[in-house]
């Protein structure tokens, strides 16, 4: 944090008054709203190199042609530090927010502001892919089939199989082959976003919208950000506004390419049919998994997604077909969880003595602050066997201790080597696998009922380290995901220490 802020007063010449973290990151970058003699900068903290000059070298290209993406000011040496232009903190998925909670009834300004959004995507395909160096994305330079047996093997194993449903493992693999050929036959030299959704926009004051989040992009076909931003489940949006939003984007990209409407709208289908199943593979470990309610909850509206796909027409994949009928006609019990009762009751105890200590204590904040019980703090370390058990620094005993050995070494395998468990390769291997989600799940279980505890009993300090061969890639995967599991669980402040690679960050 020291650096970041030393970066702030290198470029401004002033100290920072203001250090504001910002939450809502799926990653594992921090973000900040730094400030100081009335200019605000986005500072950012990472913890992959390749990722952020990926970011670095996109944002420049773009803003070279003439996107609208943040500027960045100034960036550390070894790039593990930037600071950006703060374009706000509105964004479009706050603004439309009324027309999601209303179950998909957006009003005519939350649709403009839509179309606005998706007749930008054409320009980022078209005009940021010239003169585009794919080498420099991260983590690789185009989408290809590879990347879609991945994702669709994330679907098999993370949902489709802790569902229960029967099906014939070789015939759908068939079937998982044959799509993925089928979505990336004759890619064109396009660039594709990746995660173009609501939440990567932002609208300034005059509620223009600007684009952030675009460092896994990567050469890919152009139909795959337009399934992303139309379908995106959570989002319920109307057919006929779906279709509003296709045309919008298709009146602006005839104006830098020529295209085949039915070969588009053919390749869209199959396309929305992937990243549907491609995102219920993530439903199904951060849900079912990891008991996180929000993608719980994000479940019904995907699968309704694939009712209305199937209604539509049939797909050329018999078994993947069958399997998806049995999916909408059988629908899924979700799991309840009383673990998130746990903490509700827990939450609600804390409250209400932090009220009776404000009513016995209405004079002065240091009294108040004083009486409430303090915050628990969690570490998790990862580390290498090898090298030892880390420490504990708190002086109360070390808490628990993993052994990740028992799983899938991704480090015996050469493609792998030189990656670590924060690497989406190292990802994909690990949760296709599955080992490694089964070791997880007991040890959420575990780690819940601890923090449950330390939290009724207003304990300060609990460790939670996980060992491997080498510190790399097992341990460092878990160390993790355990970390945004209790952060977005129970709230409380969890610091990360990857101990081999020297990273260290905290939610």
């Amino acid at each position: 944090m020291e650096k970041l802020l030393q970066l702030y007063k290198e470029c401004t010449r002033w100290d920072a008054v203001s250090c504001q973290l910002i939450t809502g990151s799926g990653s594992n970058r921090q973000y900040f709203r730094l400030t100081g003699n009335g200019r605000s900068l986005i500072g950012v903290i990472g913890t992959s190199r390749e990722e952020n000059h990926a970011f670095l070298y996109l944002a420049r290209h773009f803003r070279q042609k003439g996107l609208p993406v943040p500027e960045i000011v100034a960036v550390s040496d070894d790039e593990m530090r930037y600071l950006q232009e703060d374009l706000g903190s509105t964004s479009l998925f706050d603004a439309v927010k009324h027309g999601r909670e209303a179950g998909g009834q957006y009003d005519e300004e939350e649709c403009q502001l839509l179309c606005q959004t998706i007749a930008k995507l054409p320009a980022f395909q078209i005009l940021g892919a010239e003169g585009l160096d794919f080498s420099q994305c991260y983590p690789q330079a185009e989408m290809d089939e590879t990347n879609v047996m991945f994702d669709l093997n994330y679907f098999k194993y993370c949902f489709l199989k802790a569902t229960g449903i029967d099906f014939h493992e070789i015939r759908l693999e068939q079937d998982f082959q044959q799509m993925a050929r089928d979505l990336t036959e004759g890619n064109s030299h396009t660039f594709l976003y990746r995660d173009f959704q609501a939440r990567n926009v932002i609208l300034d004051e005059g509620k223009h919208p600007w684009f952030i989040d675009f460092q896994g992009g990567r050469r890919g076909p152009i139909e795959y950000d337009v399934a992303s931003f139309v379908w995106q489940a959570s989002a319920r949006y109307p057919k006929e506004l779906r279709e509003r939003l296709i045309n919008v984007y298709l009146d602006n990209l005839r104006k830098l390419t020529d295209i085949d409407e039915g070969q588009f709208r053919h390749r869209l289908r199959l396309t929305v049919l992937f990243r549907t199943l491609q995102v219920l593979g993530a439903y199904g470990f951060r849900g079912f998994f990891e008991r996180k309610k929000h993608f719980l909850d994000s479940i019904p509206p995907a699968i309704a997604n694939l009712r209305e796909l199937i209604q539509d027409g049939a797909f050329p994949y018999p078994e993947l077909s069958q399997v998806l009928v049995s999916l909408c006609e059988k629908g899924v019990n979700l799991p309840s969880s009383q673990s998130s009762q746990n903490i509700q009751n827990i939450q609600k105890t804390q409250n209400i003595q932090n009220t009776q200590n404000t009513q016995t204590s209405p004079n002065t904040q240091s009294q108040t602050i004083s009486r409430e019980k303090p915050m628990l703090r969690v570490r998790v370390f990862s580390f290498s066997y090898k090298k030892g058990i880390p420490e504990d620094e708190s002086g109360n005993g070390g808490g628990y201790v993993f052994d990740c050995r028992s799983t899938n070494n991704p480090g015996r395998y050469e493609p792998y080597k030189k990656l670590t468990g924060q690497d989406e390769p190292v990802i994909r291997f690990l949760e296709e696998d599955g080992e490694i989600l089964t070791f997880l799940q007991s040890v959420y279980q575990l780690a819940d009922a601890h923090v449950e505890r330390y939290l009724e009993r207003g304990f300060t300090n609990l460790m939670f380290s996980f060992g491997c061969t080498g510190g790399q890639h097992r341990s460092v995967y878990s160390a993790d995901h355990l970390a945004q599991h209790l952060h977005e669980k129970y709230g409380i402040e969890v610091i990360v220490c990857h101990r081999e690679q020297g990273i260290k960050y905290s939610l």
